[in-house]
């Protein structure tokens, strides 16, 4: 997997995987891509989507270790104490629907947004739920904490990035600022699975709150400039050919194509500048909130406008929502006036520059929690029911998708599935969720097999 740290060109991600620059050629050009580059220039020929709807892009602000749906967009007032919980809820700008007292500034914003009530799956483990979240489709052979391998399905960007391939130097998807590992438990979901590392994801570890944030791997080295780098760039060129007789080796033919990614990134501002936050008013900043939740979904729109099409935002280290105990004073206190704030002034961001109607924001965690508070005053998991915010690229603002049971335990209406979730994605982005793809194997696999989620479309509750 590809990942750059705040600060460090070094790999965190546990996988296994060969340096993509050698020592010298990354030395001669003078900068630590290694860890960058490698995702999207290998791979045999891939079929080319097409769809009525003109793409659109993504951003995934994921809530990792789930949220509580009863304590934040699927209330219940009437239940008793031991499932409505602490919280009061507030009216929202839906005639009729209340959240949680701690989200004003969502409440304020709901007619921007849908509310999906019921969605649901039959497992409560973090790691397989992540997989079935993040890629639509059941992690294969899973059992409790399967890790990731490339065994496992591709994440949205990837299966992005291997149908419809880029040169321009931008990569399909980035995830930040944290990546999801606790130890040796990698969380499944993270990259392309059998598709293969070349078509991983951009992995962003960083703080973009802190003053002295910066991706070092699009950073020059100190003393280089365009112009000088261009010269490098003439010299290695001749290396090449006075290394032709290597010219028909898979490595050296490899190593060609990553240096040419490498010099289009370096000699490209738009992505280094995506992260140079500093070039946004401080009002601005000030709206997303000075937090690493806040600044991240900043950078995420950053992404976005220069062109990246899939952005997830993790909310958080891993299982940062998994409240078995004290969950109403950890919501209150650390975890929802951040999300609130960030996500609410996203949502404005975006308006206010026209991008809404071509990105959709979805927010969502890998499950729910528990109807019963437990002992501790928390809520363990659940799976069979919790909620997802869907807003912009056409999606029906002011709505409410169905509804869960009296206590929030599981769907009274229709129930949508992770792999509806994948399709209505894969949807959006402009692939047909039913095209086939290869898995290690070489047998042809549906990427997807779930159904689009019309009614955040057409505006039918059901």
């Amino acid at each position: 997997m590809n990942t750059l740290q705040h600060n460090s060109g070094q790999h965190n991600s546990g996988f296994s995987r060969r340096e993509l620059l050698q020592t010298g050629y990354s030395g001669l050009l003078g900068v630590g891509l290694s860890s960058v580059l490698g995702q999207r220039v290998h791979g045999g020929p891939a079929p080319r989507s097409e769809t009525s709807r003109s793409p659109k892009s993504v951003i995934i602000v994921f809530l990792t270790g789930a949220c509580s749906h009863h304590d934040t967009f699927d209330m219940k007032p009437e239940a008793p104490a031991e499932i409505r919980g602490e919280f009061q809820p507030i009216a929202t700008s839906i005639p009729g629907y209340s959240i949680c007292e701690h989200l004003p500034l969502l409440a304020a914003r709901a007619h921007r947004y849908a509310v999906i009530r019921t969605l649901s799956h039959e497992d409560n483990n973090h790691l397989m739920s992540t997989h079935h979240v993040l890629t639509g489709a059941k992690q294969p052979g899973g059992f409790f904490d399967k890790i990731a391998s490339r065994d496992d399905w591709p994440c949205y960007s990837s299966a992005l990035s291997f149908l419809r391939r880029r040169d321009d130097g931008l990569p399909s998807g980035v995830n930040l600022p944290t990546f999801l590992r606790d130890g040796p438990l990698v969380w499944p979901g993270q990259h392309a699975g059998f598709l293969g590392q070349n078509y991983d994801p951009w992995q962003i570890t960083g703080d973009p709150n802190k003053p002295d944030f910066r991706v070092d791997a699009l950073t020059m080295a100190q003393g280089m400039d365009v112009v000088h780098l261009g010269k490098r760039q003439a010299l290695l060129e001749e290396i090449n050919r006075k290394q032709a007789r290597f010219a028909e080796v898979s490595q050296s033919l490899r190593l060609q194509k990553d240096q040419q990614l490498a010099m289009n990134l370096l000699t490209s501002s738009k992505l280094g500048q995506a992260f140079e936050l500093h070039r946004e008013p401080d009002p601005l900043r000030d709206r997303y909130g000075r937090t690493t939740d806040g600044q991240s979904l900043l950078t995420a729109r950053r992404l976005i406008e220069a062109g990246v099409p899939l952005v997830q935002v993790n909310m958080g280290r891993v299982q940062n929502w998994d409240h078995h105990s004290a969950v109403f004073t950890t919501l209150k206190q650390r975890m929802l006036p951040p999300l609130d704030q960030g996500v609410s002034a996203l949502l404005d961001d975006l308006e206010t520059r026209g991008m809404l109607n071509d990105t959709l924001v979805m927010m969502l965690g890998e499950f729910g929690r528990t109807p019963k508070v437990n002992g501790d005053r928390g809520r363990d998991h659940w799976g069979p029911c919790f909620f997802g915010l869907f807003a912009g690229a056409g999606v029906q603002g002011g709505q409410v998708i169905g509804r869960s049971d009296s206590t929030g335990a599981y769907p009274a209406t229709r129930g949508f599935s992770p792999n509806d979730v994948g399709a209505t994605v894969y949807h959006l982005l402009g692939l047909p969720p039913e095209v086939e793809v290869e898995d290690r194997l070489g047998r042809r696999v549906l990427l997807n097999r779930g159904d689009v989620i019309e009614s955040l479309f057409n505006g039918t509750s059901v």
